[in-house]
């Protein structure tokens, strides 16, 4: 008998037909017979038990590889959204200011910052469904004309930057112009017909400075854009860029 608290033997049956051949076999040929079909029978359900058990271990082991997988699914879910910009699909502020600094810590990188044209404008008079179309639409322009190694993220509402790992000050130009021309040529479908800009400003900076850093000097420079008539970009201490 089992003691206090201790789980029942699932074999406790096999178990004493065992021990009862057993003693069948030491005691002679008399009830060897009757003993033998004792264990036989206990030997069968033994089997069928074992059978069940493992059926039952298997679709437990399945279960739990599901369970396993849908937690890793969610758990990336989670992720995603703690890390990218609902709207758009591209990362949100809280990223882009984690990877700069981490790029930081090694190398120096050009920070991109860039803001629609008169976006208030396209709200107001269309809607913000129409507001939304047009930062998708924006977007777009922007991921085809990123590099490969660079990275595009949502700072605020009509505000985007373009994280490039180099402090290559012609490179950024060639990338925020081809920015620039391909947001101006694109067809955002508003109802009066006109036509959607973005202005741009650029910071490169070397390896040891932050994200606040960067972003300030491009920021400013991006206000400098702003001065200067718009839909143009201009570099962080440097002169106005004009586009043609």
């Amino acid at each position: 008998m089992d003691g206090p608290g201790e789980a029942p033997d699932l074999f406790d049956a096999e178990h004493r037909a065992l021990l009862a051949a057993r003693a069948a076999h030491a005691a002679g040929p008399d009830g060897a017979h009757a003993a033998l079909g004792e264990l036989l029978a206990a030997y069968d359900r033994l089997l069928r038990e074992t059978r069940r058990l493992v059926r039952r271990s298997d679709r437990a082991e399945l279960e739990m590889t599901q369970l396993n997988q849908r937690l890793q699914e969610l758990a990336g879910e989670l992720q995603y959204r703690a890390t990218h910009d609902p709207l758009t699909g591209v990362l949100n502020r809280a990223a882009i200011i984690e990877r700069v600094n981490q790029l930081f810590a090694h190398s120096g990188l050009t920070l991109i910052v860039l803001d629609i044209d008169h976006f208030k404008r396209v709200n107001d008079s269309f809607g913000h469904p129409m507001g939304d179309k047009v930062i998708l639409g924006v977007v777009a322009c922007l991921q085809q004309a990123v590099p490969a190694q660079g990275l595009l993220g949502r700072v605020g509402g009509e505000e985007f930057t373009l994280l490039l790992p180099h402090d290559d000050p012609e490179a950024a130009e060639a990338v925020a112009q081809r920015a620039r021309r391909a947001i101006e040529a694109h067809a955002f479908g508003l109802p009066d017909g006109s036509r959607v800009t973005a202005s741009f400003g650029i910071s490169c900076m070397p390896a040891g400075a932050s994200f606040d850093e960067a972003y300030g000097q491009a920021d400013e420079a991006l206000y400098a854009a702003k001065r200067g008539g718009r839909n143009c970009v201009a570099h962080a201490g440097g002169d106005l860029q004009l586009h043609n």
